[in-house]
């Protein structure tokens, strides 16, 4: 039986960390997009499950379009500033929200 960890417990703010840089950093070094895509899904999963059990509907909707929306931002962000920290703001952002909405509560 596989032992998984409550939603109560988990750090939304790693797991967003984790599928943003993560899949930014699979898609850059394996070259397949799409699999740093599946990265990214799989936490955003994940985040979603706890922010559910750890917040409100309202503030689950707003967490998850920020992670969305900062994976959509650092394309044309990173045409201004480079891959690298674009990827690195909005992870901070997404990451800082989840500590702040979700993890400290």
């Amino acid at each position: 039986m596989i032992d998984i960890k409550s939603p109560d417990n988990v750090s939304t703010a790693a797991v967003v960390s984790l599928g943003l840089l993560g899949g930014w950093l699979t898609a850059r070094e394996t070259g397949i997009r799409p699999l740093g895509g599946v990265i990214l899904a799989a936490a955003g999963g994940w985040a979603i499950r706890s922010w559910l059990a750890k917040t409100d509907p309202v503030t689950t909707a707003g967490l998850t379009a920020l992670y969305v929306g900062g994976f959509g931002a650092s394309h044309p962000l990173a045409k201004k500033i480079g891959a690298w920290p674009a990827v690195a703001a909005v992870t901070a952002v997404a990451g800082g929200a989840a500590c702040v909405l979700s993890d400290l509560k």
